[in-house]
């Protein structure tokens, strides 16, 4: 893809915070037409650094357990694990990550059981070398 400019950058900032802005709104904040806000955010979908729209849904029960797996794999990439993580919708987020681990798994489930359930699952993937679970105990700092 081309650079991308303070506009493009503008754009995405918006968009990272409000999905769901009308195209009229964001043009209307950025200063430029609606069709040229359009074309922007298609060429910016079509290059992939828009991936998707999608709602961040807090936690709804108190009871929930949040964790994370820390993921090692035989080789990387592994489309097939992401795509396997992808299906699982207790899964809130993975990141690609240097150093020793590859992935870092965020997981909300509604039980011990579940998170083992999960963990098993995950552990016994084709590609997946090492897997160690750490739960959060609590949130401190916390920013969107």
């Amino acid at each position: 893809m081309q650079d991308i400019d303070a506009i493009d950058r503008t754009i995405l900032s918006i968009l990272s915070r409000e999905a769901r802005i009308p195209m009229k709104s964001l043009a209307g904040r950025i200063g430029l037409s609606r069709s040229a806000t359009t074309e922007r955010v298609t060429r910016l979908e079509k290059a992939g650094i828009i991936r998707g729209y999608r709602a961040d849904i807090g936690q709804l029960d108190e009871g929930q357990i949040q964790a994370f797996l820390l993921v090692t794999l035989q080789r990387t990439p592994s489309i097939g694990v992401l795509d396997r993580l992808a299906g699982f919708s207790s899964v809130r987020k993975v990141s690609s990550v240097s150093g020793q681990l590859d992935l870092v798994v965020e997981v909300e489930v509604g039980s011990i059981n579940a998170l083992n359930e999960l963990r098993n699952e995950v552990a016994t993937m084709d590609n997946v070398e090492d897997l160690t679970t750490s739960i959060v105990l609590r949130r401190d700092i916390e920013r969107s």
